[in-house]
Order: structure tokens, then sequence, then C-alpha cells
């Protein structure tokens, strides 16, 4: 399975094409729809989220709500390219009118001055922003929507949720509460903050409440599961194998993510070897199974067959209404940096995003170890492995 997106943040259209996904999967637009409804959701997000409704298109791979095997083209349209559509003309030379949000003065932390300076964009560095933009992120909520409807098909559930927004944290004790994954959905989906419990939520809406008030932003951390997962994904024979590896880079090349974990990675840095390690037993009605979970379902970069837990951690996004110290790339003069509309926190949609990347290499991985013709068969062969699995 591979996939590219493409688009403008106010271009006409943002765009996916996904390769590799079985014949025969059920996939309707309400299961992606409903993917990008939980992306555009979340306290802290801005006055964007208000214009426009992201639904996505099939324009190729899908008949009667099955895939073909074929490529799949999923398209969102921007509602907002109405507002920019001259700006954003394609096939009309610059022009004042059409150059009037040129931008010049680039914002700290964010790609516009480095991009312009790769791509030689001396003229505007809108022409960087517009692709380094988070609005890409949809297409790849829309893509973990397809990825999800197929581990779904074999027992395999992925969900994320905000650990904390600045000083404010979700107890994560309470996780020991919930049965299953879906269990902890319809927890978390019901908080705006997607917290993990009441005093978690109001604590957030006020740390973000106050940012705003400052005309700044707040950064945070999300925490992403999956459960039912097939031991083996990935493999230790070679570096660019390791599953969890290639998690960590799909994690980190989301917009603003600056750093990730597995388990309890980084709290286990001042332990000792029998603090951490997952120790292994085996029953009858298991199999071979670890008696905790300290490494995230993780051992030499495959899945030990236990919950992944991979945790991110989200810078606040670089849009300051209260703009930071910046140079204009025309006359070098010190200037306040440019202002874009902008959201106070990203992190509420970042766990929504973050869920859709770890499901979509949890979904490459099961394809590249399965028949990826058929999905009947995917699921046949699936259920064989497991039994081998179990029995060894």
């Amino acid at each position: 399975m591979r996939y590219i997106t493409a688009g403008e943040s106010h271009g006409p259209e943002e765009i996916a094409v996904i390769e590799g996904i079985p014949a025969g999967l059920h996939l309707s637009q309400a299961d992606v729809d409903a993917q990008l409804a939980r992306r555009q959701h979340g306290y802290g997000r801005g006055e964007r989220q208000k214009i426009e409704t992201d639904r996505v298109t099939f324009l190729t791979g899908v008949r009667h709500q099955s895939t073909l095997g074929s490529p799949i083209t999923l398209n969102v349209h921007n509602d907002d390219h109405n507002n920019w559509s001259k700006i954003m003309a394609p096939d009309e030379p610059a022009s004042a009118e059409n150059t009037l949000r040129k931008v010049l003065r680039p914002r700290p932390g964010h790609a516009d001055l480095v991009g312009g300076m790769k791509y030689r964009h001396q003229e505007d560095l809108r022409n960087v922003l517009e692709r380094s933009s988070a609005r890409e992120t949809t297409m790849r909520v829309a893509v973990g929507a397809v990825a999800k409807k197929l581990l779904a098909e074999i027992g395999v559930d992925v969900h994320g949720f905000v650990v904390n927004v600045g000083p404010a944290y979700s107890d994560l004790n309470t996780l020991t509460q919930y049965k299953d994954l879906e269990e902890l959905r319809q927890v978390t989906e019901g908080f705006a903050t997607r917290a993990l419990d009441a005093q978690a939520d109001q604590a957030i809406q006020q740390v973000i409440d106050q940012a705003k008030s400052d005309a700044n932003t707040v950064g945070g951390q999300v925490q992403v599961m999956a459960t039912g997962i097939l031991v083996g994904l990935g493999s230790y024979v070679s570096a660019d194998e390791k599953l969890d590896a290639k998690i960590a880079r799909a994690i980190v090349g989301i917009n603003a993510f600056k750093g990730v974990q597995f388990g309890d990675a980084f709290n286990n840095a001042d332990k000792f070897g029998d603090q951490i390690m997952d120790e292994i037993y085996w029953s009858q009605e298991r199999g071979f199974y670890r008696g905790s979970d300290n490494l995230g379902g993780f051992e030499g970069g495959m899945t030990t067959g236990e919950p992944i837990i991979v945790r991110g951690v989200v810078k606040p996004i670089p849009t300051l209404y209260r703009p930071m110290q910046s140079v204009d790339i025309d006359s070098h003069e010190n200037h306040k940096a440019s202002i874009e509309r902008s959201d106070t926190t990203a992190v509420t949609a970042a766990a929504v995003i973050a869920e859709a990347m770890v499901a979509i290499e949890l979904a490459k991985a099961v394809l590249d170890k399965f028949d990826a013709d058929n999905i009947e068969r995917m699921k046949e062969q699936v259920q064989q492995y497991r039994q081998e699995i179990k029995e060894f």
C-alpha cells in the first residue's frame, strides 16, 4: 500500500491517491466523512472550521461501496477557495489584484523562510505556506479512514486521545477501567478536548481560553493505542523494516510534531531492566503473552501482540496573533511576522491525525505480509496466521 496527497491550503481541492487496497473492502463516503469531521472538531480550532465542512468524493477505485483493487482517488473540495480564487489562480499572471495577500515576513517556527530559500520563492512566501499548511493532513485522515476500515476487517482497532495541552493533563491511570478501545472512544469523543476525564477536559479548555486571550498558542501531547495486533508485524533483519521506526517517522512527519515515544519510553530512561521489561507468560487460551506493556507493543522492531502505545509531542502553532520578531525578505528590515488565520491549538485535531498515521502504517504492514488482492482471501490468511502463532 502506498499513497500520495496533493493540494494547497486555499486551493480548490485536496486529493489523495491510494494504491494497494484489496478488492472487496466495503467502503462508503460516510466512513471517510466521519473521520474528516473528527479532525475538524475539537476545542481550540479556528474560524476556518466554521467556513467549510470536509466531505470526500470517490473519483476512482470504488464501485457500489466496494473497492475494486485499483487505485482509489479521494477528493475533498475546499469551500474556502471561493474567497481565494483570484489569489490562488493557476492560469493568471501575477498582478496587483491577485498578490494582495503576499507573505514577506516569515513566521518563526514555520516553513516560510527555509522553504522560500530552498525553492527560491523570493517574491512571495505564500508559495511555501500553502503546501506546508496542516490543511494537507485532511487527506492523511481520509487515507487513514480507509486504512482503519481494512484493519477492522481483521479485528484491529486504533484510537487517539489528548494526554495534555500545556500544563493541563488527563489522568492516564483511568485507562485501566476501559474494557476495550470502543469504550474508551465513547468517553474521549464526548469531550470537546478529547481528554480522558471531565476534570482534564475543563482544565484543558481553561488553558486554551487563556492562550487565546493572550493572543498566544499552546502545544501538548497525544496518545494513540491499537489493539487486536498480530504478532510479528515488522522485522528485525533490516533497520528500515522495523515497524516502530516506520510509525515514528509517520508521527514526526505530521505538521508540528517534534517527538515520539513508545510505551513509557522517556519515563524508562532512569529505571533498571527488571522494572521495565515485559515478562513472558504462556496459557492454553492465549499462547505466549506479556505480563505488562512498558515497551508499547514492540520488541526488535516487531509487534508482540500486546497493544501498541504511541505518544507524540505537538509544538504550539507558529502563527500568533501577537506576532513574534521577523525580517522582511525584501527590505531585510526588522518586522513582526506575518499573520495567517489559525487555531489557538491543534492538539485536539492532532490526536485524530496521529491515529490516522498509525492506522496507515499498520495497514501497510498487514498488506506487506498477507495477500493484498482480495479482502476475503487476506482475512483467511490472517486467521490461519493467528492460529499458527497461538500454537507456537
